[in-house]
């Protein structure tokens, strides 16, 4: 079932994050509500020597919540490794396939952008984010 269902079942999620994911040693996500229908995350998930930082704007106007804008950045120590946002870019024809869901990768990091066909607005992206640190540990 999607947690976007609802703030209720979206705060159950994050909340029980580590119970899900053994990997996840350290939370700070916390979910603001502003009136019934939306709301704010952020924070930090700690993955060994890994850090994310968390930032999401959702709504739950309709039926179905959604997330309207996302930011996630990857840090190993204290270096950035790479990050997502939901920043459209059409004058970039390679982000097209997934606008406007794209991946901040070196070694230019602020410019060099590749698709993130993983990333969604209509479900949570931190479970293939954290996937993506669990093979980037395995490594």
């Amino acid at each position: 079932m999607n947690p976007l269902q609802s703030p209720a079942e979206y705060e159950a999620f994050v909340y029980t994050m580590q119970q899900h994911y053994s990997c996840v040693r350290r939370s700070t996500l916390t979910v603001i509500r502003h009136g019934a229908t939306a709301a704010t995350l952020t924070g930090e998930l700690d993955i060994d020597d890994y850090r994310f930082t968390v930032r999401e704007t959702l709504s739950f106007a309709a039926e179905q919540g959604h997330i309207v804008s996302y930011g996630y950045e990857v840090w190993r120590g204290n270096e950035k490794q790479y990050w997502y946002d939901s920043q459209p870019h059409p004058d970039d024809a390679a982000l097209a396939a997934t606008a406007p869901h794209h991946k901040h990768v070196p070694p230019d990091i602020k410019h060099n952008r590749v698709p993130a066909p993983h990333l969604s607005f209509a479900k949570p992206n931190l479970p293939a984010l954290i996937e993506e640190v669990e093979r980037l540990r395995a490594e």
